[in-house]
């Protein structure tokens, strides 16, 4: 085969999801607390064929291949070439992903609204001009309450509204389903006999939601503890994830809890709404009693303000849980990243995420974070990051969450070097700490490093033109916002890199304990190679990403001593240019005072030629129009302060919608 050809063979098929199976679904609406389950059973090839309908491709003839694991790829890539996805699967996905972008765009209708009635209120509260006397008379009504309401419900679902994800894996057999959180305490046991290990992913961040899960769900019963791959006397690893969302998505998220929180009454509504999902089971009374306990409230927007990503510049170390600082700021704006300059990026932003597991020896896993960003990059970078982010749980392409539920979906744990859930954890959470990276799709897309390289190189280029006003002052602002997400990054890198070097010690110490019995797959991906796996490919980023520090710092200084150099020349001229202008100071000094005198007694002092009015009535009017000429000048000069003086500092800061 040509290798261009089997290279544009492997993106196109590296976009449809696959398995050998059919899944029956059924969801429940926004407002509903019913079951939502997609339960994955194997039907033979022959019974396949009849249940896809429509698609009419038969499985004999295009067999459904599971995902590679990622450090296979590089090594099999024409294995990914070949791979045949499954219609009906393909099909499933792509009307969720119809439906999930048919209601994005309701709801980005009712925001476009919300922000022309507010951004209009913001504007003439920073401006007295007779414009914004008009605008304001003029500017559209806010949307209902009602709208308001579902606004809020879609990009802040009440805690009991999540979509939790729940996988059971068995010998060749998977279950998958999707519950929502005011069940998963019923979850939390009794998996099936043929069950060896529950996994349970909820979309929870930090905050009192997720406090009250992770005691629910551990209630005296821990796994093995990760002593040395976790924080000091708390035995269950974490991580900081990196991933990217649409910056437009993060904005209208910012938008929408700044808006409406500001904006109040509809608060009473919102912690009846949220009060009354989670009002089943223990779960309410906890997240109530923690709340007390930590001195806050457990109101609507304590409770969600945890979804929103954090950015590079923002956010906190992993460690235990706790409410969020009430003290903290939540700009209006994003950061806008220097990774955007480069093409690939433009639209794209790099969030963190924490990623927080917890397991017990009778064979469950739970694992909390907020991440549903795109984790792997390829040509199709661009399109997964506008998808919707619940989306993302479909797309094993885009997500490394995704990519787990894929992978062993057909073989269960029948592939698994141990059949333990200590074993899966660490297989799930080295997968995610190497992301974001394109080597499942081949190396086919510009990797973050590298984009960051030629990002680097073009404000190398910036120091040798020629100096010009602000643009110093730009260029040295890029420096300084790129070292900072740098920086931020080979922190983030090192956290991940002294997990897993914790995490190996945790292995090597279970492997003595488990000494005396074989594994059950010998052939299949030991722990300890996973994690060895992984640190190679972080000590690699954290090598390039230190480099690139140590480049960044050096041409800075170099660009302080050019520029540096020019204001030496400039300052020299300008002096030159400073004694010329004394000198013609000095001739106008003279000579003004002997100019005004000569045009004033040169006038015709008995009165206005041509007319009857006398030089008194010049006076009264020049004068007038003078003098408020003046007043008009100075009080546009001191607008500002006079601004704050009556009417005080405005509520939210303006901003260009």
């Amino acid at each position: 085969m040509d290798p261009r050809t089997a290279t544009e063979n492997a993106i196109s098929l590296m976009n449809m999801p696959s398995s050998t199976t059919v899944r029956q679904e059924s969801f429940s609406s926004a407002s509903s607390h019913s079951l939502a389950r997609v339960t994955t059973t194997s039907v033979p090839p022959s019974q396949l064929a009849a249940k896809m309908g429509e698609v009419r491709v038969r499985t004999s003839e295009v067999p459904a291949d599971p995902p590679l694991p990622t450090p296979e790829v590089l090594q099999n890539f024409w294995k990914v070439v070949k791979r045949v996805a499954d219609p009906a699967v393909m099909q499933r996905n792509r009307d969720r992903l119809d439906r999930f972008k048919g209601e994005r765009q309701k709801y980005r209708q009712i925001l476009q609204e919300l922000k022309q009635w507010a951004f209009t209120d913001i504007h003439l509260t920073n401006s007295w001009t007779l414009l914004s006397l008009i605008k304001y008379y003029r500017r559209p009504p806010p949307p209902s309450d009602e709208d308001l309401i579902l606004l809020t419900r879609y990009f802040y679902p009440p805690r009991g509204d999540l979509t939790v994800h729940v996988c059971d894996f068995g010998d060749n057999h998977t279950e998958r389903h999707e519950i929502k959180l005011a069940n998963i305490e019923g979850y939390f046991q009794g998996k099936p006999d043929w069950a060896i290990v529950r996994w349970i992913h909820a979309p929870l961040g930090f905050g009192l939601t997720h406090s009250s899960v992770e005691d629910l769900f551990l209630t005296d019963r821990s796994g093995r503890p990760f002593s040395r791959g976790s924080t000091a006397g708390w035995p269950y690893p974490s991580i900081e994830t990196l991933n990217f969302r649409s910056r437009e998505s993060i904005q209208e998220k910012r938008d929408v809890y700044l808006i409406l929180k500001e904006l109040g009454g509809l608060e009473g509504q919102l912690n009846e709404i949220s009060n009354d999902s989670i009002a089943s089971g223990r779960l309410g009374g906890d997240i109530h009693w923690r709340a007390g306990h930590h001195g806050t409230t457990a109101g609507y927007w304590d409770l969600v303000e945890v979804d929103m990503p954090w950015q590079l510049s923002e956010g906190v170390g992993v460690g235990h849980p706790r409410p969020k600082d009430k003290s903290s700021h939540i700009s209006r704006n994003i950061d806008k990243q220097v990774l955007s300059k480069h093409p690939f990026y433009r639209n794209a932003q790099l969030v963190r995420d924490p990623f927080r597991c917890f397991h017990r020896p009778d064979g469950y896993l739970l694992t909390l974070s907020a991440a549903n960003g795109v984790d792997f990059l390829d040509p199709n970078f661009s399109k997964y990051t506008d998808d919707p982010g619940e989306s993302m749980f479909d797309n094993e392409n885009a997500s490394a969450i995704g990519l787990m539920f894929q992978l062993f979906e057909k073989t269960g744990t029948a592939t698994w070097h141990r059949k333990t859930v200590e074993w899966f954890l660490v297989y799930l959470i080295t997968e995610l700490a190497t992301t974001p990276h394109n080597i499942r799709q081949g190396c086919s897309a510009v990797s973050v490093l590298n984009a960051y390289q030629s990002v680097v190189q073009g404000l190398k280029e910036g120091r040798y033109k020629e100096w010009r006003r602000h643009e110093s002052v730009i260029l040295v602002r890029e420096y300084l916002t790129c070292i900072d997400e740098l920086t931020s990054i080979g922190v983030a890198l090192n956290k991940k890199v002294k997990t897993l070097e914790g995490m190996q010690q945790d292995v090597r110490r279970f492997e003595e304990e488990d000494d005396t019995t074989e594994p059950d797959n010998p052939d299949g991906e030991s722990a300890a190679g996973r994690l060895q796996w992984a640190l190679d490919i972080l000590d690699e980023e954290r090598t390039g990403c230190q480099e690139l520090l140590v480049d960044l710092r050096l041409s800075l200084d170099a660009l302080f001593q050019v520029r540096s150099i020019e204001q030496n020349e400039l300052a020299i001229v300008a002096d030159s240019q400073n004694k010329a202008t004394l000198v013609f100071t000095g001739v106008t000094i003279v000579f003004l005072p002997l100019s005004f005198f000569t045009g004033y007694f040169g006038m015709n002092l008995k009165g206005i030629a041509d007319t009857e009015r006398t030089e008194s009535y010049f006076w009264r009017v020049c004068g007038t129009v003078g003098f408020l000429i003046i007043i008009f000048v100075v009080f546009y000069a001191f607008r500002q302060k006079l601004r704050h003086r009556v009417v005080g500092r405005p509520l939210m800061p303006p901003r260009v919608v």
